[in-house]
């Protein structure tokens, strides 16, 4: 970090942050792990990571709301022991009162510090018509763009004049125009120096979004959470996207993000995982085809990188990485250094009949996904050849979240139907081998 920067006063500082969530009959859910986090004023600083890395959990320990299970969090040097006074948020959803005006959703705030109704009336004013509202004052929610809304929620966490606001993927629920105007308005403001806050703390998975509009960016790797890699912002506002040096941090980070653990003499220590400890992505078969078709394909040739192809395809990096990532867990494609480069097996799916994709797709499946041959070896030792999921949902429970467990096994039964593995009756919730060759 700069020197300027840490001359300024520091608002947060996190130091060894832990949150984990205690399981029944099992080890703990551990969300975050020995996080570190000190945010000065004068700053835009962005948490940039994959869903499911702790990124929100941490903002809500920041805000106060929620208690480490081990850490110290410190507020303008201060410990943390619940809501933080000079601390606003805003959120992915925009969280109005649809029975309130604009006018009164941005006044609730003030109302509940007792604020007279007078002032509550000329700041309220004054945050609408600074977040480009004016005229609106008397409108309802659903009278309004998701734009408009948002706005409202900005304009909501302003009036209260916060010392640090908090923005939860604040931009997630917007069409791509509407998202690009507003980020550049919010930044305009904080380069003007109009926006009543000294600092801005971001969660955000969108890589060109964190690059935008911060000065710092701390990567999150994923279970636990942990910062894996801090960066510095060093262009000035306001900044162009086409820019080769912009467009190359882009490429780092995407690198960051796809970079493996380095294999070592500890690795070959560890304990043996089981088989129900990996979680799947939501990644159907359908779309898995279509992206190896088109990494074949010209312009790519077998090789593509990252950030290019997301604009390309309109994804975010969380819909790429995912798919990316399963890819590389069949062996069809690898990913290395922000690029994506499809293997000679990846290039044999793409060159193959229907029944010549499904029986690699089956062989890669039982060979690479443990529970997938689990499931299989169950179903071929049962005299009726019939197992119930609820089995293996618990026992994957006892490895993960349940959400996690719910994707993974639903994951899972559309892989093993196209590779026709086994069957699943939806309505007993039972694999079985009916119709399975």
């Amino acid at each position: 970090m700069d020197a300027a920067v840490t001359a300024r006063p520091c608002l947060i500082d996190v130091k060894g942050c832990r949150q984990a969530y205690h399981k029944d009959s099992s080890a703990d859910l551990v969300v975050l792990d020995d996080v570190n986090l000190t945010l000065h004023e004068g700053e835009i600083v962005a948490l940039l990571g994959r869903s499911g890395s702790g990124k929100s959990t941490l903002l809500r320990i920041v805000s106060g709301l929620l208690k480490p299970t081990a850490g110290e969090v410190t507020w303008r040097g201060k410990p943390v022991n619940g809501p933080t006074e000079g601390v606003a948020m805003v959120f992915q959803s925009f969280a109005l009162f649809p029975w309130l005006t604009v006018q009164e959703n941005v006044e609730i705030g003030l109302e509940a510090r007792g604020v007279h109704r007078s002032e509550r009336e000329k700041r309220a004013e004054t945050a609408i018509d600074m977040i480009g509202l004016g005229g609106f004052e008397n409108a309802y929610p659903k009278e309004l763009s998701g734009g408009m809304r948002q706005r409202v929620g900005l304009a909501r966490a302003l009036v209260v004049h916060p010392d640090l606001l908090l923005m939860d993927e604040p931009f997630s629920a917007l069409d791509v125009l509407t998202a690009e105007t507003l980020r550049t308005d919010l930044i305009d403001l904080w380069m003007d120096g109009k926006l009543p806050v000294k600092s801005v703390l971001m969660v955000t998975h969108n890589i060109e979004e964190a690059v935008l509009m911060c000065d710092r960016i701390l990567v999150f790797s994923s279970n636990p959470g942990r910062v894996a890699t801090e960066l510095k912002v060093p262009f000035p506002h306001p900044r162009n996207r086409l820019d080769p040096d912009f467009r190359q941090l882009v490429d780092d980070i995407y690198g960051i993000m796809t970079r493996r653990a380095p294999a070592g003499p500890k690795a070959a220590t560890t304990a043996p995982v089981s088989p129900l400890a990996m979680p799947l992505h939501r990644v159907g078969t359908n779309i898995m085809s279509g992206l190896m078709e088109t990494l074949a394909a010209e312009p790519y040739n077998g090789r593509a990188d990252l950030p290019a192809l997301a604009n390309s395809l309109q994804y975010e990096v969380d819909d790429l990485l995912p798919l990316g990532e399963t890819l590389q867990l069949f062996r069809f494609a690898v990913l290395e250094e922000g690029d994506i480069l499809l293997t000679d097996l990846g290039r044999t799916y793409v060159d193959g009949d229907t029944d010549q994709r499904k029986r690699i797709f089956s062989e890669a499946l039982r060979q690479h996904v443990p529970l997938a041959n689990m499931i299989r070896q169950v179903l071929d030792e049962r005299w009726n050849h019939r197992a119930s999921a609820v089995r293996f949902r618990d026992e994957l429970e006892d490895h993960m979240s349940p959400d996690y467990a719910a994707d993974t096994l639903r994951t899972l039964i559309g892989w093993g139907r196209y590779a026709e593995l086994f069957s699943y009756d939806e309505e007993a919730e039972q694999f079985g081998l009916e119709d399975i060759e």
